[in-house]
């Protein structure tokens, strides 16, 4: 489900009750645990939290570069964490930590998918949304284009 809002408001008034509930919730953790540089936007169909183009504009694609994004889709509701994929030992120090919860790991290529807030370890993804500063996020992708 790719809305066509421009705001996060916007986004937010076209969910579902329930819905609205859950990503409210999601996002202010995201939002209590964002470091500083990283922006609020709505980019993809989904609220996004991104480098601003004034401060990486090297991109490949010309588009703010995402470190985390929020989504309500078909079937459930995903929080995207590609921050974490930048690193093997990132992503698989996340998925220890997120089986220790003792919650249902249900996570995609770089998404932890969720029916309901409590399917989710809040206290983790505020964890993981703080552990990556913009300049961090900057160097990784630096040294990946570098590789290619």
């Amino acid at each position: 489900m790719r809305s066509e809002a421009t705001t996060v408001t916007q986004y937010l008034a076209e969910l579902p009750e329930d819905r609205r509930q859950a990503i409210e919730q999601v996002r202010q953790v995201i939002r209590e645990n964002l470091p500083d540089g990283f922006e609020e936007a709505m980019n993809w169909g989904m609220i996004t939290y991104q480098v601003p183009l004034q401060r990486y504009p090297n991109t490949y694609n010309k588009q703010p570069l995402t470190y985390a994004a929020l989504a309500s889709q078909k079937n459930h509701m995903a929080v995207y964490l590609s921050g974490i994929y930048s690193s093997e030992k990132a992503r698989k120090d996340f998925e220890k930590a997120y089986k220790a919860t003792g919650k249902r790991f249900d996570v995609g290529k770089s998404c932890v998918r969720f029916r309901k807030t409590d399917d989710l370890p809040l206290g983790l993804i505020g964890q993981t949304i703080a552990s990556m500063r913009v300049e961090d996020l900057i160097a990784v992708t630096e040294k990946a284009r570098s590789r290619r």
